[in-house]
């Protein structure tokens, strides 16, 4: 039982540390951190094949600092198509940093962790 408690009681503490805001031009220097960035985006992409949305925060494909991405098996999370519904808007997103192929991105997998401004 004590174990138990320890466990609810280190993940509920996880859960309460608030992210840090960052800028856009800072993502590299975030990597593997819960961060909240807020920026324009310049491009959507949509892949039928999986069914991948990409999102370019910042600048456009392949300059963009930061990628959102959001997964087949999370799409289904969203009302509206995600290419859409944040293409050419100023929005925040909240996740962890992480980097593929040399470009960092955050993967989302609900529309509450994206806002638009």
């Amino acid at each position: 039982m004590k174990q138990l408690f320890t466990c609810i009681f280190s993940f509920s503490s996880i859960l309460s540390f608030p992210q840090t805001k960052i800028s856009i031009d800072s993502v590299s220097n975030h990597k593997g951190e819960l961060v909240t960035v807020c920026g324009k985006v310049y491009g959507t992409k949509f892949l039928d094949k999986p069914q991948i949305t990409f999102i370019d925060l910042g600048a456009t494909y392949p300059d963009a600092p930061l990628t959102i991405v959001i997964l087949e098996k999370d799409r289904a999370n969203f009302k509206e198509n995600p290419e859409t519904l944040y293409s050419d808007k100023q929005i925040c997103v909240t996740g962890v940093i992480k980097e593929y192929k040399g470009k960092m991105e955050i993967d989302v997998e609900t529309p509450k962790d994206i806002i638009i401004e």
